[in-house]
Order: structure tokens, then C-alpha cells, then sequence
């Protein structure tokens, strides 16, 4: 029996809908305070305010039953450390980027390159606010499985047609 797909999470975006007005926090989500390696500088005096929904957790524990679930995330293994735990998940593998937001190939996202390297031969689902129609075209020309790239609004992050995707495209 072949693998199952792999299923890339980004957190910035479609766990954490980062760009969502400020002085409103979108409904069913809480609020978190985190101080993550990566987050220095001048931003580093306060915590990472970061808003996450517990559900997400529930359903991505569902979607386990389709997928291999891992990180693709600019948080790495800390994800593990700081996202997880908020939202029910085990420990997930995680991509560990060679280089992050570096130069990217014919227009395409940064991670996209690394994540065709990562998903080898194996069909995937990927979830991130940062996908374009060049990323699209870049895996479609290069990934010899199936693939599907699911942009979400980092206004808005994941919200249920984004979940019933996932479970039909891996049905």
C-alpha cells in the first residue's frame, strides 16, 4: 500500500489569520501570547500575538485518518512547541527550510522549491496564504503526483469549504 498523501500546514495564515483587523479577533479564535526564537528585533520587547481556533485541531486530526500532517511553516519545529499544543495535535514532522525567504525559482513562492523537494515523489495538499497561480503552474510541470495548492486568506484563515477540500481531494 502506497503512503498517504501528505498534508503541509502553514501556521501564519490559515491557522493563524494574522492579517484579521487588530481590535477584532475572529470569531471562535483565542488569543495567544508567544515569544518563538524566530520573533527578534525591534518587535521582540512585546510577544507574538498569535490567534488560533481550537477546532482547527479537531478537524486536522480528522483529516490524520487521509493525510501524513506537517508543519510548512517558517515556525519549524517550534510549531511543535507553540502551536500544537494549542490546538490538540501530536508532534508532527516538519519541513526545515534550507534557506528561508530566500530566492525562489520563475516567480514562484520561496517554499515552493523546498516543498516539491520535501513531498519527493508523494502526492500532498498544502495549505498557505503565500500561494499564486506560479506556484500552481511550477508543481503542476515539475511534481510527478497529485497535488493541491490551497491558498487561504490570512484575513480570514481556514474555514470549513477549506477542510471539506482537503477530505475531497484526498477521497
Amino acid at each position: 500500500m502506497s503512503p498517504k498523501p501528505l498534508l503541509l500546514i502553514d501556521v501564519d495564515g490559515p491557522l493563524n489569520p494574522y492579517a484579521a483587523k487588530p481590535q477584532r479577533r475572529p470569531e471562535g479564535y483565542r488569543t495567544h501570547r508567544m515569544r518563538p526564537s524566530g520573533w527578534t528585533g525591534a518587535e521582540s520587547a512585546k510577544p507574538l500575538r498569535v490567534w488560533l481556533n481550537p477546532d482547527h485541531g479537531t478537524e486536522l486530526l480528522a483529516l490524520a485518518d487521509a493525510y501524513e500532517l506537517v508543519w510548512a511553516t517558517t515556525w519549524k519545529g517550534e510549531a511543535n512547541e507553540w502551536i500544537g499544543p494549542q490546538l490538540g495535535l501530536p508532534e508532527l514532522p516538519w519541513i526545515d527550510w534550507p534557506q528561508m525567504h530566500g530566492r525562489a525559482p520563475r516567480g514562484t513562492f520561496w517554499k515552493t522549491q523546498y516543498i516539491l523537494e520535501y513531498a519527493g515523489e508523494r502526492p500532498f495538499a498544502w495549505i498557505d496564504d503565500d500561494i499564486t497561480d506560479m506556484d500552481r503552474a511550477y508543481v503542476e510541470q515539475r511534481h510527478p503526483a497529485q497535488a493541491l495548492l490551497l491558498r487561504i486568506d490570512e484575513r480570514i484563515g481556514l474555514v470549513r469549504a477549506d477542510f471539506d477540500a482537503l477530505a475531497d481531494w484526498a477521497a
